[in-house]
């Protein structure tokens, strides 16, 4: 069933997908922010209860439904209610757009145009960066929101697939992304602030559901990229990022395609691991060739393969589980 619902839920969200503004993405925003309006009160145990309501409830719930469906109306009337599942959850065509836009820009010469693109995208000021800047934080930006989007949610529905709750895997990573991201955009604007407390649970939570779903993805990198390269960018470097999974995921992707990451948002390299040549090499980014154009291309490659590498996989676990 789960390989099925995946597969349709691509295609739709290909097809049809839904915008910022869908009603699915409106009761989203309008149910997380209901539920710090009225449970953070400031406290660690406020905070958790805010973070549950708003993301362990609904993945609740679409267990209940999931396993309802399957009782009412058999397997055609689950798989329904997977596909729907997945198509929210899944978000494709969210990103692609935008990385479509800002390559076309390079592409015909107008930087300045792929740096107001990128600063729409990212939300921030990309004024001052040069042609190669932008094209690093295209490609970081492209492979993080790919992981977001696509295969962290295929992740976290396989791993409860496995125990009959694949819905339930898909809400709860989409949900935990999702209201760390707003709570903390809208608690640096000022317009929606949240206590400390709540962002605090907000980022814990969402490193503890994203720790295996990044590595799986790194993981992905490395089989349908320069293996032996991703393993040890991922082993050596991956920490120098402030947050650790996104480091796993930059440090697998520059080595998979061979491409220079990081700059100004690595830590320093400590000086005691210093005496590598590699290390010296990444004192302003990871090893590897400084981001040009031909890269762009390779990401996508890189992500439409690891789509077919995952969709195997599961063609593979659902076979061996129909002749078992």
């Amino acid at each position: 069933m789960a390989l099925f619902a995946i597969v349709i839920a691509l295609l739709l969200e290909q097809i049809r997908p839904l915008g910022a503004q869908s009603l699915a993405a409106r009761q989203l925003r309008v149910w997380t922010r209901q539920t710090a309006a009225n449970t953070d009160a400031g406290t660690a145990l406020h905070g958790w209860l805010a973070w549950s309501l708003a993301v362990v409830l609904p993945a609740v719930l679409a267990a209940a439904i999931h396993l309802l469906a399957l009782w009412a109306g058999g397997w055609l009337l689950a798989l329904a209610w997977n596909v729907v599942v997945l198509y929210l959850t899944l978000g494709f065509r969210q990103f692609s757009h935008h990385f479509t836009t800002i390559r076309d820009a390079l592409e015909a010469g107008d930087d300045e145009r792929a740096r107001q693109l990128l600063a729409r995208w990212q939300g921030g000021d990309t004024s001052r960066l040069g042609r190669g800047d932008v094209l690093r934080q295209v490609i970081e930006t492209s492979v993080l929101a790919a992981h977001r989007h696509v295969f962290g949610v295929l992740a976290c529905y396989g791993a409860l697939a496995m125990l009959g709750l694949g819905p339930a895997g898909a809400v709860l990573y989409r949900n935990a992304e999702f209201v760390r991201r707003y709570w903390q955009r809208h608690q640096a604007a000022g317009d929606a602030p949240v206590s400390q407390a709540l962002l605090q649970a907000a980022r814990s939570a969402w490193r503890a559901v994203d720790w295996l779903p990044a590595r799986m993805t790194a993981l992905g990198f490395a089989i349908v990229g320069s293996f032996e390269d991703a393993i040890d960018c991922w082993r050596n470097f991956a920490a120098r990022f402030a947050d650790p999974n996104e480091g796993v995921i930059l440090a697998a992707t520059a080595g998979a395609i061979d491409v220079q990451l990081g700059g100004g948002a690595m830590r320093p390299q400590p000086a005691a691991s210093a005496a590598s040549i590699e290390a010296v090499c990444a004192a302003e980014g990871l090893p590897g060739q400084p981001p040009q154009l031909a890269h762009l291309t390779r990401v996508v490659g890189l992500v439409w393969r690891v789509v077919v590498l995952w969709l195997f996989l599961l063609a593979l676990l659902t076979l061996a589980h129909v002749l078992g």
